[in-house]
C-alpha cells in the first residue's frame, strides 16, 4: 500500500493527529485524496465537482498557520466532502438538479463556512438525489452514484455520494442533509456512520430547502468519534437561521470518550423489528443489542402505535413543504431559463424552464404538495398530516418516559440493485419507514455499522434516537458500541470492503456503463 493510500485509509481523528504531529502536511493528505477521488471516482460518481487546485491551496494555506504556531482547530488541514445541497462560495452548488446546473452561489452555507474556519479542507460537492427526493440517489440528474461496497448496488439516498465518498476512502468527512433519512439511510448501506441532528442543533443557512420543518445538516463519516468531533464544529446558533437553538452544547466528541452504556435503558420500538424487514438485517440487529446487554445495558421493549402512520404523513408534509420552497425556481431570478421558440410570457417561459429543469421525482412531489395545500382538501390531507406529526412526536414523549435512548434497524434492506425500485415509488418510499419519525418529531438520530448481512454480505445499520437536544446520548451509546464491535471484529468493518483500485474491477464496470 502506497504512502498515499495509507492517508486515504486513516479515520480524521487519526489523520488529524498526524497532522498535528507534524508527520504529514495538509497538502499531502488532500493531494492524497484528490488522486483517490481521479483513480476510482469514474466507477463509483460519488462527487459532481471535485475542487482539485483550490483544495491544495486551502490546504496549503493550513500548513503555513501551523508552521507559524497558530493554534488550529481539531481536525484542521483534514479533507471534507459537502453535499451539493449547501451553497458554496466559488463552487457549483446544483441540489443535484438541472435547474441549477452551473450556478456559483456568492457566499457559503452556514456549515461549510464552520468548517473552512475551523481548517477543513472542502474537496468538492457530493452527489445526491434532487432536491433531496429520493432513497437511492438514482433521481440525480447527473447520473446515479454506485455503492462502493458492490457497484450493482444504490449508496442509499438522498445523500448517497458523501456515503459513498466516505465509504470509498475518497474523503474522511462528508457533510449531508437528513429530510427522512438521507444521512442515516445512506450510513445503513455503506457501512458508515450518519448522524441526523436535533432540529436546529446545525445552522440551514445555506442549505437548498426540501422541506424546512424536516431538513437538518450533519456528519457522514467512518467511525462516531469522527461524527461527533465533526458536529461539535458545525452545531451551534447561527442568527441567519431563525430555527436554530440558542442553547450551548456539550462536547459531543467528550461523550464518545467516556462512553458507558452500564445502566442505560434502551428501548425496542416493536412496530419497527419484524415484518417487512429482511433477516439479515433483523439478524445484526439483535446481535448488536445483545453484545449491549452483556455489557450492561438495559433493553426495553417498547411501542410507538403511531410510527406506523409516519410515512404517510410525512408524504403529504414533505410534498407541500417542498412545492413552496421549490417555487423560487422561476427562470426569472437565477438559475436555468428556457424560452420557448418564438419567444412566450413569463408563464410560458417558467412552465418550459420547470419541465427542462426538473426530473420526474421532483415534479411527482410538486403535484402532491400543491394539491394537498390546495383550498379544498388543505385540512383532510396536510392539517390531518400535521394531526399525526403531533401523534409521533407524544409517542416519542411517552417512549422516552421509559427509556433513555431507543432502538432500530436503520433500514428494512441491505443495498437494493440501481433499477429495482425506480418505477416503483411506493416501494422506494419504505426504505425510510425507521428514519422519518425522527425528523417529524425533530428527534435526533444516528446510524452505524453492525456487521454484514449473511445473505448477501452487505452492510447493515442500527439506529439509536434520543430526545431532543440530548445528542450526546447518541455519541455514547454509538461510541460504546463502536468500540465493542471493532475489538470484536478486529478492525473496521468498511476494512472489508472490495479494493476499488483493482484495475480489473474499475475496467469492467466501464465497460459495463
Amino acid at each position: 500500500m502506497s504512502h498515499g493510500d495509507e492517508l486515504t485509509r486513516l479515520d480524521a481523528a487519526d489523520l488529524a493527529a498526524k497532522l498535528a504531529a507534524g508527520d504529514v502536511s495538509s497538502v499531502e493528505a488532500t493531494r492524497a485524496h484528490l488522486d483517490r477521488i481521479e483513480a476510482v471516482d469514474g466507477a463509483v460518481h460519488a462527487f459532481l465537482h471535485v475542487a482539485g487546485e483550490r483544495a491544495l491551496a486551502a490546504a496549503a494555506d493550513v500548513d503555513r498557520r501551523r508552521a507559524e504556531g497558530e493554534a488550529l482547530g481539531s481536525l484542521a488541514g483534514v479533507p471534507i466532502a459537502i453535499k451539493d445541497v449547501l451553497v458554496t462560495e466559488g463552487m457549483p452548488s446544483t441540489a443535484g438538479s438541472r435547474i441549477l446546473e452551473g450556478w456559483v452561489p456568492p457566499y457559503d452555507a452556514t456549515p461549510v463556512r464552520k468548517v473552512r474556519e475551523a481548517g477543513l479542507i472542502p474537496l468538492g460537492k457530493t452527489n445526491m438525489d434532487e432536491f433531496a427526493m429520493g432513497s437511492s440517489t438514482e433521481h440525480s440528474a447527473y447520473g446515479p452514484t454506485f455503492n462502493p461496497w458492490d457497484l450493482e448496488r444504490i449508496p442509499g439516498g438522498s445523500g448517497g455520494g458523501s456515503a459513498a465518498a466516505v465509504a470509498a476512502f475518497e474523503a474522511p468527512l462528508a457533510l449531508g442533509s437528513d429530510t427522512g433519512g438521507s444521512i442515516r439511510q445512506p450510513a445503513h448501506v455503506t457501512g458508515t456512520v450518519g448522524v441526523k441532528p436535533t432540529y436546529g442543533a446545525v445552522s440551514r443557512y445555506g442549505s437548498i430547502a426540501l422541506a424546512s420543518s424536516l431538513d437538518q445538516i450533519g456528519p457522514v463519516t467512518r467511525t462516531v468519534r469522527d461524527a461527533a468531533l465533526l458536529q461539535d464544529i458545525i452545531a451551534g446558533h447561527d442568527p441567519h437561521d431563525s430555527t436554530s437553538i440558542p442553547d450551548a452544547w456539550p462536547s459531543m466528541a467528550e461523550a464518545v470518550r467516556n462512553a458507558d452504556v452500564s445502566g442505560l435503558r434502551i428501548g425496542v420500538v416493536k412496530e419497527l423489528d419484524g415484518e417487512g424487514f429482511q433477516p439479515g438485517v433483523r439478524q445484526r440487529y439483535h446481535e448488536a443489542l445483545d453484545l449491549l446487554a452483556r455489557n450492561g445495558a438495559e433493553i426495553v421493549e417498547v411501542s410507538a402505535p403511531n410510527f406506523e402512520h409516519a410515512i404517510a404523513a410525512y408524504y403529504l408534509i414533505l410534498p407541500a413543504e417542498a412545492s413552496s420552497n421549490l417555487a423560487k425556481f422561476d427562470s426569472v431570478r437565477f438559475g436555468l431559463r428556457v424560452t420557448p421558440e418564438g419567444g412566450g410570457t413569463v408563464e410560458q417561459v417558467m412552465a418550459a424552464t420547470r419541465e427542462a429543469g426538473f426530473g420526474p421525482e421532483v415534479k411527482r412531489r410538486i403535484i402532491l404538495g400543491t394539491y394537498a395545500l390546495s383550498a379544498g382538501y388543505y385540512d383532510a390531507y396536510y392539517g390531518s398530516a400535521q394531526k399525526v406529526r403531533t401523534l409521533v412526536q407524544r409517542d416519542f414523549d411517552a417512549a422516552f418516559g421509559q427509556v433513555d435512548v431507543l432502538a432500530t434497524p436503520t433500514a428494512p434492506t441491505t443495498a437494493f440493485k440501481i433499477g429495482e425500485k425506480l418505477d416503483d415509488p411506493l416501494s422506494m418510499y419504505l426504505n425510510d419507514v425507521a428514519t422519518i419519525p425522527a425528523n417529524l418529531a425533530g428527534v435526533p438520530g444516528i446510524s452505524l455499522p453492525v456487521g454484514l448481512a449473511p445473505e448477501d454480505g452487505l452492510p447493515v445499520g442500527i439506529q439509536f434516537l434520543a430526545p431532543a437536544r440530548e445528542d450526546a446520548r447518541l455519541y455514547n451509546v454509538g461510541g460504546a458500541l463502536e468500540q465493542l464491535l471493532v475489538a470484536e471484529w478486529g478492525g473496521r468493518l468498511l476494512d472489508r470492503a472490495p479494493d476499488l483500485s483493482s484495475h480489473e474491477m474499475l475496467a469492467s464496470e466501464e465497460g459495463a456503463v
